[in-house]
């Protein structure tokens, strides 16, 4: 009897289909201010903003998510369960997003917040760590780039309670780090 050998086409469909819910879970999250003109729009803003930035945040790790199972032949065990823990902490983005918007933006709510988003990077590094022993692609992303954006997220927790937007600030930070995109890989000479 022949291993079966597992490919990461249904890997990918399936991250992307969660993926595609935790945005979706996000924007039925909006809700319509009570206030009418423009005193309704000062009301969503802050809400909005915070949204942008969860928005962007998963949609970076979709990108990053797509170059690295690109450099997946086969799907091992161990990369099953490391992608369905990444997209677990994922998933808590639309949480911490929506009680900030729930219960406004304080030191407690930012941190939380801070501290939601290191679950993400933490669950994204082992999902690349499984990937790097399988793949002899050189990576898009380095572990120092990792590093620093979870060591990011880290601080934006106690500055959370120096002041909530410094907290969102450095949040923002890891954020333009990526999405920058990745370096061009240099092919080897035929």
């Amino acid at each position: 009897m022949s291993k079966r050998v597992l490919t990461p086409a249904r890997l990918e469909a399936f991250s992307d289909g969660i993926i595609a819910v935790i945005i979706t879970i996000m924007v039925l999250e909006l809700k319509v201010p009570a206030q009418d003109g423009l005193a309704g729009l000062r009301a969503v803003v802050p809400t909005l903003i915070l949204y942008l930035l969860t928005f962007v945040q998963i949609g970076i790790y979709w990108v990053n998510h797509h170059y690295l199972v690109d450099e997946v032949e086969t799907v091992s065990h161990g990369i099953l369960w490391s992608n369905l823990a990444f997209l677990f902490c994922l998933s808590l983005f639309p949480f911490a997003t929506d009680w900030i918007g729930v219960k406004g933006l304080t030191s407690f709510n930012t941190a939380l917040y801070a501290a939601v988003s290191i679950f993400p990077g933490v669950g994204y590094m082992a999902l690349w760590s499984r990937i790097r022993v399988v793949s002899a692609t050189p990576p898009d992303a380095s572990w120092s780039k990792q590093i620093a954006s979870v060591s990011l997220y880290v601080l934006a927790i106690p500055a959370a309670y120096y002041r909530p937007a410094a907290s969102l600030a450095l949040i923002g930070i890891v954020a333009v780090l990526w999405l920058l995109p990745p370096k061009a890989k240099v092919s080897p000479e035929r």
